[in-house]
């Protein structure tokens, strides 16, 4: 690995006096050398103490820089740190994790030998808090039947392969001159279209099961929900800005919720649909406990066999209403300066 690469670490944050530190410590733990790494905070004007807790890094390490975000949302605080970025490869990420100490270096030698032009690792998910609740939710986010086929969700790739995407990202800066930056319309799934046009371009994005970062998903079932449930919204809402789909696992959910909601208003018309709905829910509840039953074994605690299903409902029902809501939003004229 060329050691006189220079590193560009963009962090966007608002509101997260509860995870800057630990992201900001697990920075500085890096192997990689210091005098090669810029980390640059772009802080969407915090109120609580995130923007203290980043100025007394500042002080304290030079290469550690905060920004100001006036838009407050991520793309924008991407597209500030890298406007400002001095380094050859830039590395979005997220304060809301904590990274191996190889993390810096394993990307940029990745992105090195494999000509990839970016290059990303896999999510070991955590919870935040050590109660049954919190890791129900960590589970629902890591298992097939939550993740989906979204390799670096669920941590299980063991081989480096090709992907649509991965989280965070280690990019060649000058792929930003190629395809622009992030997209500001889109308040989530920026990720995802800026590397559809990284591949519509010819980019090459890799994943390395050897870069590892441990994410934490929401603490208790309230956030999960409302989390997921605007995740769902930026699956659909996205076609109004950028006229193309993602990719089809986004729309799972919302295919399932639209089946229930078809069975249960031909109620109306039919009785033959009561027994299709009733068949439906049937074979959806058994898959949960199947799964369910699994973990609950592996983790030899048998609360998991009612707290799991709980977690799996609000991950696919949030998402699926939420990628309705999506839909309605589509239909609804553009206002406010283009958003709505």
């Amino acid at each position: 690995m060329a050691t006189l690469i220079i590193v560009t670490v963009i962090i966007p944050a608002r509101n997260e006096q509860n995870f800057i530190a630990k992201c900001l410590d697990s920075v500085l733990a890096q192997d990689y050398p210091k005098e090669n790494l810029e980390v640059l905070v772009v802080d969407g004007l915090s109120v609580d103490k995130t923007r203290e807790i980043v100025a007394r890094y500042c002080q304290k390490y030079p290469f550690i820089k905060r920004l100001d975000n006036p838009k407050k949302f991520s793309p924008s605080a991407f597209n500030i740190g890298i406007t400002a970025a001095k380094g050859d490869y830039i590395i979005i990420m997220g304060a809301h994790a904590e990274y191996q100490e190889n993390y810096i270096s394993r990307c940029v030698a990745h992105i090195e030998e494999s000509g990839a032009d970016d290059v990303g690792g896999v999510w070991k998910i955590k919870p935040q808090k050590n109660t049954l609740a919190n890791k129900a939710i960590a589970f629902a986010s890591s298992y097939y039947l939550g993740a989906g086929d979204a390799d670096y969700r669920r941590g299980i790739a063991k081989n480096p392969k090709e992907v649509d995407t991965v989280f965070g990202g280690c990019y060649k800066k000058e792929i930003f001159e190629k395809i622009g930056l992030y997209n500001e319309n889109l308040f989530r799934s920026q990720d995802m279209d800026l590397n559809m046009r990284l591949k519509r371009a010819g980019g090459k994005i890799m994943l390395f099961p050897d870069i590892i970062v441990n994410y934490y998903p929401k603490s208790n079932f309230r956030d999960f929900l409302v989390h997921n449930f605007w995740d769902g919204v930026w699956a659909v809402y996205p076609i109004r800005f950028i006229k193309m789909p993602l990719k089809p696992r986004h729309y799972v959910p919302l295919l399932f919720v639209l089946a229930l909601a078809v069975l249960t208003l031909a109620l109306l018309f039919t009785h033959y649909s009561f027994f299709a709905l009733i068949a439906a829910m049937s074979f959806y509840l058994a898959v949960l406990l199947l799964v369910s039953a699994h973990i609950a074994i592996n983790e030899k605690e048998w609360r998991y066999l009612f707290l799991m299903p709980a977690a799996f409902a609000i991950r696919h029902f949030g998402y699926g209403i939420g990628s309705f809501y999506g839909i309605i939003k589509l239909l609804m004229p553009i206002k406010n300066g283009g958003k709505n």
